[in-house]
């Protein structure tokens, strides 16, 4: 997938003026509430007009003042996922689901819908009504209902938002799983760089109607480490655990992490803020810290006055976090070899 955008659009004294181009099939837009995020999707769709400029998406035009072109919504072929699911209250699942799907012309029809109702295990679910559902199923009907009608794209604005933590990180899986099954290529909308950094593999940062620039998600999170009351959040899918003496033992590279909240066997994501891990030039004689880890320093980075610290251990990287005079006063260079402490504790389990 790629998406040209040059266009301009004033709404008040809000003033939208965005011309870059982002390419690939896992790309994201990203922005504080406020910035522009939400117009440029309604115009990438067709749900608003630009005042004047071109959107491309791939070799198709979707709109030009100059040229006087402007694809209907149904003839761009985009399905959003919103951050809330727009269900049709009443029609019950099934019905909902098959909505786009039954519009969509037989030629473009090419995902199977017993295929994503298994992806999406929405099975057991289909003869119920909408109002029976909790809020992680209604955006897995979303979500269906959007992909069933075979979209070129698919455009998921800020569609974790309105859900608790719990049920945002058991909606991420099903997302990336239907692009990948199906090969739907898709834009993501947040103002999460956590959320960003599971669903991207590069970002559009947006600022104030304008766009800053094109970014990694990596990148990204390191730029805001300093800003971000948690710092830099380290992600890991950790599975095999065992639990001993009241905490759960994880494999990770070639040793394990020792966690207090896990589950036995099952794979869980957990986060770990930079600022949770302890740097030691030496082997410390004894600390209360369950988890110890030589590392090697294989990239230092800036933050706004904060020395970002790569650590690799057993061919699996963690970023940890120092002001800049502990940087300098423990000689941390690339190449240095240092002990990693992280508290059981500060792995937070996210699903």
């Amino acid at each position: 997938m790629k998406l040209g955008i040059d266009i301009r659009k004033r709404l008040g004294s809000f003033d939208l003026a965005m011309q870059s181009a982002i390419e690939g099939d896992h790309s994201g837009i990203f922005g504080a509430s406020g910035s522009g995020k939400s117009t440029l999707v309604h115009m990438i769709s067709g749900l608003m007009t630009p005042d004047s400029g071109e959107l491309h998406l791939d070799d198709i035009c979707l709109f030009s003042s100059r040229k006087r072109i402007n694809l209907s919504p149904e003839k761009r072929r985009i399905a959003i996922v919103f951050q809330h699911a727009r269900l049709f209250p009443h029609l019950g699942v099934r019905a909902n689901l098959f909505y786009g799907y039954k519009r969509c012309r037989p030629e473009h029809r090419k995902i199977s819908p017993e295929a994503l109702i298994e992806v999406l295990n929405l099975g057991h679910l289909m003869t119920r009504g909408v109002n029976k559902l909790s809020g992680g199923e209604k955006q897995r009907v979303a979500l269906g209902r959007a992909v069933l009608a075979n979209p070129r794209l698919l455009v998921m604005d800020e569609p974790l938002s309105a859900l608790d933590d719990s049920l945002r990180y058991q909606i991420i899986p099903y997302l990336r799983s239907v692009s990948e099954e199906f090969g739907v290529p898709y834009l993501f909308i947040s103002h999460s760089i956590s959320e960003m950094q599971l669903m991207t593999d590069q970002v559009m940062v947006v600022s104030e109607g304008r766009i800053e620039g094109i970014s990694t998600p990596d990148q990204l999170a390191r730029a805001g480490m300093a800003s971000n009351p948690k710092g830099y959040l380290n992600l890991l899918r950790l599975n095999g655990a065992k639990k001993q003496d009241g905490l759960f033992h994880c494999p990770w590279g070639s040793g394990e992490l020792i966690i207090s909240d896990g589950k036995t066997g099952e794979e869980s994501l957990f986060e770990l803020s930079s600022r949770d891990i302890i740097l030691f030039k030496q082997h410390p004689e004894a600390i209360s810290a369950r988890n110890l880890l030589e590392c090697r320093v294989a990239e230092l980075f800036d933050s706004d006055g904060r020395k970002g610290i790569v650590l690799e251990s057993g061919g699996k990287t963690l970023v940890a976090e120092i002001v800049r005079p502990a940087a300098e006063e423990l000689g941390i260079a690339t190449g240095t070899t240092l002990f990693a402490a992280i508290k059981a504790s500060a792995f937070r389990r996210l699903g």
